[in-house]
């Protein structure tokens, strides 16, 4: 996916979930951050973040800050913190056959049992059908991607009722979308939240597929390069 009209800023506050504080060309503007997230790690002040201007007069805030270059010795680390681009990104990746086969239907949001997964899919060879549920990962240390940044109770959710899913026929699947480069493999933050490690290593008992796959990312874009190892161990 690709954005609009990007530009450099220098991250300064962020007053609550919702919007940031961010230094752009000589005075500081009140931005949309779009991603509510804790993301304490990435939005230190001082660092310098990546705006996209809205052409919308109506909107109270001119910009969405969407990523930040989080600083490491190895060189600075661009990553993006939208957390409405992975399902874009997946969407956009599965429709064009990265799952190996182009869906006949791929439709996101679908509702089973009381969860929405992120897409339900049908495949006309062999009648398959089945669900994806998508997450952005943007937690970087020492060369590994690691998710959840926080407790998820809603992350494990969705894990068992992909289970359910595939115990009732349908194929499931969850995705790691990595919002960053160079990662060596992806793992669960079971220092953070064990029980989301714990609900994973059981849906990947139960048949539900477990994908990570890393992006190309620019200030202007986020695009799938292809898949990374997912480590279970644990």
């Amino acid at each position: 996916m690709e954005y609009g009209k990007i530009l450099p800023g220098i991250f300064q506050a962020r007053p609550n979930r919702f919007i940031a504080h961010v230094e752009v060309g000589g005075r500081v503007e009140v931005c949309h951050v779009k991603n509510t997230g804790r993301c304490r790690e990435l939005l230190i002040p001082g660092v310098k973040v990546w705006l996209e201007e809205s052409g919308s007069p109506a909107r109270k805030t001119k910009y969405d800050l969407i990523a930040v270059e989080k600083a490491r010795s190895g060189g600075p680390l661009l990553i993006n913190m939208d957390s409405q681009a992975p399902n874009k990104v997946f969407g956009e990746w599965a429709a064009a056959g990265g799952l190996g086969f182009v869906p006949t239907l791929l439709r996101p949001e679908t509702v089973y049992g009381s969860s929405r997964f992120d897409y339900y899919w049908e495949r006309a060879e062999g009648g398959s059908r089945g669900f994806w549920e998508v997450k952005g990962v943007t937690l970087e240390e020492d060369g590994v991607a690691r998710f959840p940044d926080a407790p998820t109770l809603r992350g494990v959710k969705h894990l068992e009722e992909l289970v359910l899913a595939r115990e009732a026929g349908y194929e499931a699947g969850v995705c790691f979308i990595v919002q960053m480069e160079g990662m060596s493999r992806v793992e669960p933050n079971d220092a953070t939240h064990p029980e989301f490690g714990a609900a994973l290593r059981r849906a990947a008992r139960a048949g539900v597929e477990v994908l990570a796959l890393e992006c190309c990312v620019e200030p202007g874009l986020l695009a799938v390069k292809g898949e990374i190892p997912v480590c279970l161990r644990g």
